[in-house]
C-alpha cells in the first residue's frame, strides 16, 4: 500500500467519526441549561412526527374498502334478489312447453290453451325484465335523470291524490300531512313520484287491515327532507340473505298465474333509485300509537334538499 492508499484510508476515518458525533448529538434530545434563558425542544424522530398522518390515512382505506365491500354485497344482492324474480315465470314456461312436447294435453283445444298461456307468461316476463333493465340503466347513467329543484308540497299530493283510491277500495284510510310549501327538494319529479306511488301501493296489497301515514320534515343538522311513510309492519318484507334464497324448480299454480315482481324486488329498486338521486331509504320503528293493536313501522325517504343559495 502506498502513501496516497494511507492518506485515503485516514481521510474516511475521519469523516466516519466525524458522522458519528453529528449523529449522536442530533439523536440525543437537547436539555436546556439553568442557566440557559432558552430552551430547545427535544427532536422527535421522523416515524412518530408522520403517525397521526398515517393513522388517518389508515382509516380512510378502512372505510373507503368498507364502503367498497358493502356496495359489493349491495349489488350482488340486486343480482341474486333479480335472478331469483326471473326464475319462477321461465320455470312455468319450461313446465307449460314440456306438457306440450311431452303430449300430454287431452285434446288440441288445451294444447292451445297452453300455448296461449306461454304467450301470455312470456310478455309478463319481458315486461319485468323491461323494468329491472330501466333501472340498471337509470343507475349506470344511460337514462338520464331530471334533477331539478321541486316543492315537496305538491309531489306528496300529487302521490296522495293516485293512491287514496286504491287504499279506499279495500277499505284502509290513507292520511296525509300536508307538508310547509316553502320547502323544495332537489329530485326527479317524475320518479320520486313512482318510487312513493310503488311503496304505498306495495304496502296496500300486503295489508290486512291498518292505515298508512304520509308525513315530511326538515333535518336542522343536514340538508335533507325526511319524507315518512307509516305502515303496517307486516307489509315491510323481511331483509333476505343472498345464500336464504330458494330457487323454485317447481313453482305453485298461484305463482305462475301473477307474474309480478315480489314486495322485496321492488323496494331494492327502489333503494337503487333513491341512492341515484343522492337519496336513501330506511326501515325504521314508527313513533306513531294511534292504532295500539297494530304495529307500525316507518319507510324514510332522505332526499336533498334545495336552498334558495344554490340558485
Amino acid at each position: 500500500m502506498n502513501w496516497s492508499n494511507w492518506i485515503y484510508l485516514g481521510a474516511g476515518i475521519a469523516l466516519g467519526l466525524g458522522f458519528r458525533r453529528l449523529f449522536a448529538r442530533w439523536l440525543r434530545p437537547t436539555q436546556a441549561s439553568p442557566n440557559s434563558s432558552s430552551s430547545l425542544s427535544p427532536v422527535v424522530p421522523l416515524d412518530q412526527q408522520d403517525m397521526p398522518s398515517i393513522s388517518q390515512q389508515i382509516q380512510q382505506t378502512q372505510l373507503a374498502y368498507q364502503m367498497a365491500r358493502e356496495m359489493s354485497q349491495f349489488k350482488a344482492g340486486f343480482l341474486a334478489r333479480t335472478t331469483h324474480e326471473l326464475r319462477s315465470p321461465l320455470n312455468g314456461l319450461i313446465g307449460l312447453h314440456q306438457l306440450i312436447l311431452s303430449d300430454l294435453c287431452e285434446s288440441p283445444a288445451e294444447e292451445r290453451e297452453f300455448i296461449v298461456q306461454a304467450h301470455e307468461r312470456t310478455l309478463k316476463l319481458l315486461k319485468l325484465m323491461d323494468e329491472i333493465l330501466n333501472v340498471a340503466r337509470t343507475e349506470h347513467g344511460t337514462n338520464k335523470l331530471d334533477i331539478q329543484p321541486r316543492p315537496l308540497a305538491n309531489i306528496l299530493e300529487e302521490v296522495y291524490n293516485l293512491t287514496y283510491m286504491l287504499a279506499a277500495n279495500r277499505n284502509f284510510p290513507l292520511q296525509l300531512l300536508p307538508a310547509d310549501p316553502e320547502i323544495y327538494i332537489l329530485a326527479d319529479h317524475l320518479w320520486l313520484r313512482q318510487i312513493l306511488i310503488s311503496l304505498i301501493d306495495t304496502a296496500i296489497t300486503q295489508m290486512e287491515e291498518g292505515s298508512i301515514y304520509i308525513s315530511s320534515s326538515t333535518i336542522s343538522t343536514s340538508n335533507f327532507v325526511n319524507i315518512w311513510l307509516d305502515v303496517p309492519s307486516h307489509t315491510i318484507p323481511s331483509s333476505e340473505l343472498i345464500d336464504s334464497i330458494k330457487s323454485e324448480n317447481h313453482p305453485s299454480k298461484a305463482n305462475l298465474e301473477n307474474v309480478t315482481l315480489s314486495p322485496g324486488m321492488r323496494l331494492l329498486i327502489n333503494q337503487t333509485l333513491l341512492e341515484v338521486m343522492g337519496g336513501k331509504l330506511e326501515i325504521l320503528s314508527s313513533p306513531i300509537a294511534k292504532e295500539p293493536s297494530q304495529e307500525m313501522s316507518r319507510l324514510q325517504i332522505s332526499i336533498p334538499l334545495f336552498s334558495s343559495t344554490e340558485g
